[in-house]
């Protein structure tokens, strides 16, 4: 049996398909995101939002408030797209020669546009609705920026939501999560200084390229020897760069790490041993290591209250069939985990599906299922008459 929420949204599915298709032909890069942006606070302005515009230079806040409630609910979706040659082949391609929306940030936008249009014009809630258009979250992390600018100080909010599609589950299906949900994301670079020298004579060098080979290796027993087993952390090195010929020992190598946690004291952990191994590796083969260690998103952490009164909302709006209750952590990192170290509040998942366009986000074949569009609007309206009571 249909949701109300979704006989009302029906009608109005196919024009928010038409703008995601919109804004998918025309993607922008994070902080770039200016005809999007324009585009949306346009809309909201003529269906009665406060439009707040250029936070983090794109970003949006649009503010509606209804009756005498006290509670304000914060919603939020991203908008930036990636920097990906399309390959879909779609009426609605990307026109931008090497930027594609390849993460769905064009179906999420559109979904919270839906309902922010439905709210705006039949919505019954009491107290004041934020939706946060966010640019930026896939670099360097748009929230951050909107957060450094004010956004829970002049727009505060007594809990924030974020939704985002993901493929390989069945479209529609939501997916709950209390507690540690995804991942931190932390950027290392080594440069390891040596000597260059002949290849033939290495006696007469220092080489920098075997020190780099013993520590790509080291790296990898810092989760199987220091984390707890029963802890998540991923150490991928997934750049080294050194030398140009293979008679020539070159002077320096460089080496690009990945480093991703579930826990913040393990991400602690990964940090200090990460250091110390690769300067004890280094000073063994007689090179010096210089260390960029950057700390970029955090562990995000859905709490518990919130998260239960989403779960409800998905149950009540698709059924407990439609639902999981609480899905697996994932050890990909989102910058809405930002937010939550701010603000209590959940990030949930809708399914994207299995088939055509199905692969996998960050994918230049990749397409959000416009299917979507339906559920994701009406979950957020449902929830934000559920919240705002």
């Amino acid at each position: 049996m249909t949701h109300p929420m979704m006989a009302a949204l029906a009608a109005s599915a196919p024009a928010f398909i038409s703008l995601r298709r919109d804004i998918h032909q025309h993607p922008e890069l994070g902080l770039k995101e200016t005809r999007t942006s324009a585009l949306l606070a346009e809309r909201l302005r003529a269906w009665g939002y406060d439009v707040h515009t250029g936070m983090a230079t794109t970003g949006i806040v649009a503010t509606l408030s209804r009756g005498d409630g006290s509670r304000c609910l914060g919603l939020r979706a991203d908008l930036d797209a990636l920097p990906i040659q399309e390959t879909t082949g779609h009426a609605w391609q990307s026109v931008h020669a090497g930027v594609m929306h390849a993460c769905g940030h064009d179906g999420h936008t559109a979904m919270l546009m839906a309902a922010a249009r439905y709210l705006a014009q039949e919505g019954k809630f009491n107290g004041t609705l934020r939706l946060i258009f966010q640019p930026a979250e896939e670099h360097p992390g748009g929230a951050r920026l909107m957060i450094d600018e004010g956004l829970f100080s002049l727009f505060p909010c007594d809990a924030i939501f974020a939704m985002h599609n993901m493929p390989g589950i069945e479209p529609g299906h939501l997916v709950f999560r209390s507690g540690p949900t995804m991942a931190s994301s932390d950027d290392v670079t080594i440069v390891l200084h040596g000597r260059g020298g002949h290849g033939a004579m290495p006696h007469k060098a220092t080489d920098p390229v075997v020190a780099a080979a013993s520590i790509v290796l080291a790296l990898q027993t810092i989760v199987s020897r220091n984390v707890d087993p029963q802890h998540t952390a991923v150490v991928t090195v997934g750049s080294l760069i050194a030398g140009a010929a293979n008679n020539v020992i070159p002077d320096s190598a460089k080496l690009e790490v990945s480093v991703r946690a579930l826990d913040r004291g393990v991400r602690d952990l990964l940090e200090e041993r990460i250091r110390a191994l690769v300067s004890a590796q280094a000073q063994s083969f007689g090179v010096l290591a210089e260390i960029i260690y950057k700390r970029d998103y955090p562990v995000l952490v859905n709490t518990a209250e919130e998260t239960d009164f989403a779960r409800q909302v998905g149950v009540e709006l698709v059924g407990e069939a439609r639902v999981t209750a609480q899905g697996n952590a994932m050890t990909g990192s989102e910058d809405f985990a930002v937010m939550l170290e701010h603000c209590p509040g959940s990030y949930l998942l809708i399914g994207n599906g299995t088939g055509e366009g199905g692969c996998m986000v960050h994918n230049p074949g990749y397409d959000f299922n416009d299917d979507n569009i339906l559920v994701g609007s009406a979950y957020w309206a449902l929830l934000v008459e559920r919240f705002l009571v």
